[in-house]
């Protein structure tokens, strides 16, 4: 093509006017910056939210039907279970007990949020309990129905910070486990240690612990009751449609809530998080599509006679505009290439090695998750070719207007 073959020699030609080189050249690193700090700032945003949902959804449910005002919890579960379980998309329906207490090991004690499960052979298991740290699931079933302790799955730090290990045994405070005539007082129990979790959220693994449901109503002193029922999902999106064709059946006394509801002010802060770094970086594209506009403009400055020759030779406003706005495509081409190949491959190492080290106790996580994903690499490339392009419009123009008959007058 005429125009194009113009355009790469007027790219590629070593000019007597130095800066239009280095302008151009800084364009391309510009729109390279640009487009692999999205790349990245973007593969964060999507790590730190899917690694977010995967470990919340860890030791949570999809859809959780709870009690709308406190009281004495949902004793008809095991009829309501069953038939949350046909709703679509719902693939398993778990009744489930949390309660708090104290728990004390061989150094020393700290509050625990117990989560009382159904370990039955069958039932739905959380995704932490699926592959343990130490110890195995069985370890909850065995005390069933025994005369041994009763068992427990702790968080891996919660184990750390309290000396426990697995096998031995802890104690679990309950601050109103009996009623006596002068009113309540503390319960203790005693667990065995049958396994050990690690989710890699520290709030999951520094307060929580597992026993099956009948042993947790137990030890705090309730009948066949639960104060949840979860719902796990073949698609965790479907939970609002899932929630509300659930909220039919449980009648005025339950709701139905979400996980994105259950952690709305997280989602929300990593969605405005994501909405201010593509401003802000954009801007970046702004100041390189500046770039390519002042290059384009010197370069017609500096092709004022060469673009008269081509008019007088017959070539066409059209062809002689397209010479520029392919300029600025090129430009704009290896500049996103260069930094879509940059982006991917800083984010490819440093998930692989975790570069950028986290303290967890802060943030959850041990390291920043870097998870670009293909749409946004094409998005971004397209909105760095649509600025390019934009560049080009009033340099083009510019070039187009060129009178052949002013231009070589004193040629």
């Amino acid at each position: 093509m005429f125009e194009l073959f113009i355009a790469r020699r007027y790219l590629r030609a070593k000019r007597k006017q130095v800066v239009i080189s280095v302008i151009t050249a800084i364009s391309v690193i510009g729109v390279a910056a640009g487009v692999m700090a999205l790349v990245v700032a973007l593969a964060i945003n999507n790590g730190f939210r899917d690694t977010l949902e995967r470990n919340l959804l860890g030791a949570t449910a999809h859809v959780s039907i709870l009690e709308k005002e406190p009281g004495t919890g949902i004793e008809n579960w095991e009829k309501l279970a069953p038939q949350l379980a046909r709703l679509p998309h719902v693939k398993s329906a778990a009744p489930a007990l949390y309660e708090s207490g104290y728990l004390s090991g061989p150094l020393q004690g700290s509050g625990v949020a117990i989560k009382g499960v159904d370990v039955r052979p069958g039932a739905p298991l959380a995704a932490a309990l699926v592959h343990l740290k130490a110890g195995s699931i069985q370890g909850l079933r065995q005390a069933e129905g025994s005369d041994s302790l009763p068992g427990m799955i702790l968080g891996s730090r919660l184990a750390e910070n309290i000396g426990a290990v697995n096998g031995k045994q802890v104690q679990l405070t309950v601050p109103n486990g009996e009623l006596t005539p002068f009113g309540p007082r503390p319960s203790f129990v005693r667990f065995r240690v049958a396994g050990i979790f690690e989710s890699g959220f520290y709030d999951l693994d520094a307060n929580w612990a597992f026993t099956s449901l009948p042993v947790a109503q137990k030890a705090f002193d309730l009948t066949d009751v639960v104060n949840s029922v979860e719902l796990m999902l073949d698609d965790i999106y479907q939970a609002p449609g899932v929630a509300t064709a659930a909220g039919k059946l449980i009648g005025p006394k339950l709701a139905a809530t979400t996980w994105g509801e259950q952690n709305r002010q997280i989602l929300n802060a990593l969605s405005m998080e994501r909405m201010v770094t593509v401003i802000t970086i954009g801007l970046i594209q702004l100041v390189a599509a500046l770039n390519i506009l002042i290059t384009l403009v010197m370069m017609v400055m500096e092709k004022h006679r060469d673009i008269a020759i081509l008019m007088s030779m017959g070539a066409k406003a059209r062809q002689i505009r397209n010479i520029f706005v392919y300029e600025g495509v090129l430009i704009g081409a290896v500049g996103t290439s260069i930094g879509l190949a940059a982006g991917y491959t800083l984010c490819y190492f440093a998930d692989r090695y975790h570069w950028v080290r986290l303290d967890q106790q802060v943030y959850s996580i041990a390291y920043v998750p870097f998870e670009p994903r293909s749409i946004d690499g094409i998005w971004i490339a397209a909105a760095a070719m649509a600025v390019s392009v934009i560049a080009t419009l009033y340099p083009a123009r510019s070039a187009a207007s060129v009178a052949p008959a002013e231009s070589l007058r004193y040629e």
